[in-house]
């Protein structure tokens, strides 16, 4: 049990990247981490660490001996979780990371939490493309195509993607009745976190008609935001349909140039492919492939 130990102290610095913060996450104090550390890199008479005064990353060996802890330490967890009988009420801590789409994320998550109170949710919402399996989360959710062979993943479903603008906005600039005539619209644009590219906006155009040139009237790596702009009249934005719905069947928004536009967005769960799929993670999976509302 000692080996269980100090795995679990490992596997918490090397996610957390401190020795204090593990400690707090832990209930003990830093000193008593370092010796943890210390205590088990003695016995396999190896670095899991590279410790310096401002950091602390994981040594080749470490990151190797990272992924069989957790492993094990699942393992370990399924196994207590069978033999209290958890599997009929699911219990513990799950690391989500979610896009940041507050309106389609948060009404899932509160649903959850009701359904499961003895489930702690620590949630990552947030557009940056975290590595699942190196920051430690139990699962994920984001969009596109996945293509992570140490990734399990499931469909959760997908939704169209639209051209709008407000009938207020509209009416003082007019309807684009083509693409090329976005060039004299104010655009809001969504620039991806993880490459700082802007997100094309996939019109079908003739092989004779080059791409209209968007004006960069804001950008921003959210499209909530520009969902709220363009409710206000500041211009166009491409946003999934989801996150306009109630705003297109109250009249508050209106689609432009839909014949020139086809395009779906499928949004994904994944979990790593080399942990037990935990009664907790479990509910989580089929609960929110139930309940996401896309």
């Amino acid at each position: 049990m000692d080996s269980l130990s100090g795995m679990s102290v490992f596997v918490q610095v090397a996610e957390t990247r401190s020795f204090t913060e593990a400690g707090r996450l832990l209930g003990v104090s830093s000193s008593a981490v370092g010796k943890s550390i210390a205590r088990t890199e003695e016995r396999l008479g190896v670095r899991l660490f590279h410790r310096s005064t401002r950091s602390i990353t994981l040594t080749a060996e470490g990151a190797l001996f990272l992924e069989r802890c957790r492993r094990i330490l699942g393992e370990v967890e399924a196994a207590e979780a069978e033999l209290s009988d958890a599997a009929g009420s699911p219990r513990g801590r799950l690391r989500i990371s979610t896009p940041q789409l507050s309106e389609l994320i948060v009404p899932a998550l509160d649903g959850f939490m009701t359904a499961y109170p003895d489930i702690e949710l620590d949630v990552d919402l947030s557009d940056r493309m975290v590595d699942i399996i190196d920051e430690g989360f139990d699962a994920v959710i984001r969009t596109g195509e996945q293509h992570d062979s140490r990734l399990v993943s499931r469909r959760l479903g997908s939704c169209g993607q639209v051209l709008v603008a407000s009938p207020g906005y509209l009416e003082r600039h007019g309807i684009p009745a083509h693409p090329s005539e976005l060039v004299r619209h104010a655009c809001l644009l969504h620039k991806f976190p993880a490459s700082g590219k802007l997100e094309r906006w996939p019109f079908q155009l003739a092989a004779s008609e080059a791409e209209p040139e968007l004006p960069q009237t804001f950008v921003s790596n959210t499209v909530e935001v520009l969902a709220f702009l363009a409710v206000q009249n500041k211009g166009l934005a491409f946003l999934p349909t989801f996150l306009v719905r109630d705003a297109l069947a109250s009249g508050a928004l209106q689609i432009v140039l839909d014949d020139f536009i086809d395009q779906t967005v499928t949004f994904w769960i994944l979990w790593p492919a080399s942990r037990y799929a935990s009664p907790k993670l479990r509910a989580f999976i089929d609960y929110v492939s139930q309940n996401l509302r896309i």
